[in-house]
């Protein structure tokens, strides 16, 4: 994901860091901060304890108390994708990385159809993970006020897990949403897939998952709550897109990219002035050509290429200055749907077919949109 760092591996699982996690956890240690003795009581009442606030409310404490249950908070958002990916990786599913950002947390899994009796187990151990913290961290709170007999020190650990107790318990009810794509969204979804095929599951998923979007926006606007607002805009945008890509899937299965390739490719040489290959899509009204080089392809060159260079510098430039090296290709029998996957996640426009060493097509984003308009009839 852009905008992310790597801070480690856990499990052979890469583990990155958006910037916006940044900014987030200052943000929280504000708010918790500043609300401290409000939730102090929220939690004497919820679970029959006192707290002394001696400490808990003298002089910048709140603020660190405050970070501490951000940061605290976080990690229990990142051991719930971890029980995901641990699973999933049990499973066979490869998981590329895990990214901390200002939702929580993303595991990034290979994409593949999703089989129901493995989304099952795999949604729900999420959620049932940030119980299982709940519940240890509350039972870390009673044994500390038994133990600590200083109250005032007392009082710091009690807030401290009692929230942190209170948060995982909130995660594992709130993920159990069916909003889709939440964990009870997937859930929703793996249970009618048991009695309909899986697009049509998953758009009934969507549906409702966008029914929750629309109420967590009217309650975000109604209680002027920007973070219920975003994530009713998380909810439904992911709703959505997950709905189109499991109706791609649907309509291009068994569909290869042999069958819809355009044939009798024109490759362009390296040594092409770069103004040459500018006229050539005028004429051909195509916008990308593979780059051959002794039989070879070693590129591709798109206009999107062109466009990164100056109109000055397009007079003097031959196609080797510009093309994209590194060429992704496939071969005919190779799923269109893994064809459009490639495209998305690389944001390239077309793949070259081969065959062996041989160019033997191309398969462009404009091609599989028209099998899918054409499916779709």
């Amino acid at each position: 994901m852009n905008g992310s760092f790597k801070i480690g591996t856990i499990y052979g699982i890469p583990v990155l860091l958006h910037w916006s996690f940044l900014l987030i956890i200052p943000f929280f240690a504000w708010i918790i901060g500043s609300q401290i003795i409000l939730t102090a009581e929220l939690i004497e009442r919820t679970f029959t304890i006192t707290i002394d606030k001696t400490l808990i409310t003298a002089g910048i404490t709140p603020y660190i108390l405050g970070t501490v249950v951000a940061l605290g908070l976080f990690f229990g958002v990142f051991i719930h994708e971890m029980a995901h990916s641990v699973l999933a990786k049990g499973k066979g599913i490869k998981i590329n990385s895990i990214t901390l950002l200002i939702f929580g947390g993303i595991s990034s899994m290979e994409e593949q159809t999703p089989d129901p009796r493995i989304e099952l187990p795999m949604a729900l151990v999420g959620p049932l993970t940030s119980l299982a913290v709940g519940v240890i961290c509350l039972g870390i709170m009673y044994l500390g006020n038994t133990l600590i007999q200083n109250l005032p020190v007392a009082g710091v650990f009690v807030f401290i897990f009692g929230y942190l107790g209170l948060l995982n318990v909130f995660l594992f009810a709130f993920n159990l949403l069916p909003a889709f794509p939440m964990d009870g969204g997937r859930v929703l979804r793996a249970w009618l897939a048991r009695g309909m095929p899986l697009n049509r599951a998953t758009r009934i998923a969507a549906d409702v998952g966008k029914v929750f979007a629309v109420l967590f926006g009217l309650f975000g606007i109604i209680f002027l709550s920007p973070i219920l607002i975003l994530i009713a805009f998380f909810i439904y945008i992911g709703a959505s897109q997950e709905s189109t890509a499991m109706r791609y899937t649907f309509l291009l299965k068994d569909v290869t990219v042999g069958e819809i390739m355009a044939r009798n490719v024109l490759a362009v040489p390296p040594d092409m002035p770069v103004r040459n290959v500018i006229d050539l899509m005028y004429t051909t009204k195509h916008l990308g050509f593979p780059v051959e080089e002794r039989g070879q392809i070693i590129g591709m060159v798109a206009l999107a290429d062109v466009h990164k260079i100056t109109p000055l510098d397009r007079e003097a430039l031959q196609v080797r200055d510009i093309m994209t090296r590194g060429v992704i290709s496939l071969p005919p029998s190779a799923p269109v749907i893994d064809a459009l996957r490639i495209m998305s996640g690389s944001n390239i426009g077309r793949i070259p077919i081969m065959e062996g060493n041989t160019l033997v097509g191309i398969v462009t984003r404009t091609d599989i949109m028209k099998v899918i308009e054409l499916k779709d009839v």
